[in-house]
């Protein structure tokens, strides 16, 4: 049984070189984050050669830095977790080469994870450190799963961001969860749709913060986007059909209500800035926010607004309301299919403002219970990787030397 039940986690799957102390999956000690935006804002995205030359310089300060914000050595650890995937190979073997030399040499386990499951363990962890104090500190005392004080009810869980857009039916089990696949997008995740459309539109890398800040002074009913039913391919006779994020399982095997596809919205996007004319705009307000030798690192959001005309300012915000929309309408869906009555919403697209109000109304109407990660927690960080480990070191489940990375790697069938 674990003594300290400290777990260092490291998280390296994108862009953010990340590194935590969590006590037995319910407390963070430290959590340290590296982010690259600064880096790959000049090219409106994530370019995998240098999110892995920067992930090699920052991986040993920032895992040096977490261990001193939790004032602990390796000494006081009991095991060392690493994502393994999904994510980008090279930047995952980053994390992965260092976490296995750092085990080695300190005689500590390894821990594998899902990169999909830290997210969901982002709002488990929340949750546990949201609770009275008298109630956390007996989860820490005790040596059962922490789990087991969250009710034991199944959850839906929402994994929305930037590279997934995927439903799964969590359940608790012997102190952990087992999960099953329920939904997913066949194209562009979410916030692939998010950065896309923002880049379009003239916003910098990453461009979901910047459409939901600017969606509340456009009128979200002005462009009448539509999602349409996704229909089941018969000629593909269950096999999944040749999309970057349709790998995990055969389309046959799910409930077409409850897939996504967001690369329609995205190309009635392009076709409305060239409808209307609103290129030369777009390329306009490019140079005005982000060259020139004056120009910030980060324009304010009162810089972007200034550029915007209301036609544009009610286009971000239909696109938004539109994409919102469609993630609750499939989400409740599926939720109300299953019989459950409880929602988890993670990933860096949990963090919109728009998203997490509506589907907090929602669920209050139909007494759904929704729980969302802190917005530090929604974005990629490695506290909820050492979150995820920490039932897989209650289980003795360790990875061995054989451990790469897997870009490809599911979670649930």
């Amino acid at each position: 049984m674990p003594g300290t039940g400290l777990i260092l986690g490291i998280e390296s799957s994108c862009d953010e070189t990340a590194a935590a102390i969590v006590e037995r999956g319910a407390r963070t000690l430290s959590s340290v984050v590296a982010s690259q935006i600064a880096t790959h804002a000049r090219y409106g995205g994530v370019v995998p050669e240098l999110a892995s030359r920067e992930h090699l310089r920052a991986i040993v300060p920032v895992v040096r830095a977490a261990l001193a914000q939790a004032n602990v050595t390796l000494g006081d650890l009991d095991a060392i977790a690493v994502t393994s995937g999904p994510g980008l190979a090279g930047a995952l073997l980053v994390g992965i080469t260092y976490a296995k030399a750092l085990a080695f040499a300190s005689g500590l386990p390894l821990i594998d994870v899902n990169h999909l499951e830290g997210h969901i363990h982002a709002v488990l962890l929340n949750e546990q450190e949201t609770q009275p104090r008298v109630l956390r500190l007996a989860t820490l005392a005790q040596d059962d799963s922490c789990y087991e004080n969250m009710g034991g009810e199944p959850a839906l869980a929402l994994v929305v961001s930037g590279g997934h857009t995927h439903l799964y039916l969590a359940r608790p089990a012997d102190g952990s969860w087992t999960y099953s696949l329920v939904g997913r997008t066949l194209d562009d995740a979410a916030g692939e749709a998010y950065d896309k459309v923002a880049k379009l539109l003239g916003f910098g890398y990453p461009g979901g913060p910047w459409i939901d800040a600017l969606a509340l002074h456009g009128n979200p009913h002005a462009v009448p986007f539509a999602f349409s039913q996704i229909k089941t391919k018969l000629h593909l006779a269950g096999k999944a059909p040749r999309t970057k994020a349709a790998r995990t399982a055969p389309i046959a095997n799910l409930d077409p209500h409850f897939l996504f596809s967001f690369s329609g919205i995205k190309t009635a996007v392009l076709r409305y800035v060239e409808l209307h004319n609103l290129r030369p705009e777009a390329e306009s307000r490019r140079d005005a926010l982000f060259t020139g030798p004056d120009v910030p690192a980060r324009p304010t959001v009162e810089a972007a607004l200034a550029t915007c005309d209301p036609q544009t300012l009610d286009l971000i915000a239909s696109f938004q309301h539109a994409v919102v929309g469609d993630l609750m309408k499939k989400t409740f869906a599926a939720a109300e299919s299953l019989g459950v009555r409880r929602v988890l919403v993670t990933g860096g697209v949990a963090a919109n403002r728009e998203l997490r109000q509506r589907f907090t109304a929602e669920g209050s109407a139909r007494g759904v219970r929704i729980s969302f990660p802190t917005l530090a927690l929604s974005t990629d960080n490695a506290a909820m990787i050492a979150a995820a480990a920490w039932p897989r070191l209650q289980a003795g489940r360790f990875a061995d030397s054989s451990l790469s990375a897997d870009p490809s790697l599911a979670l649930g069938r």
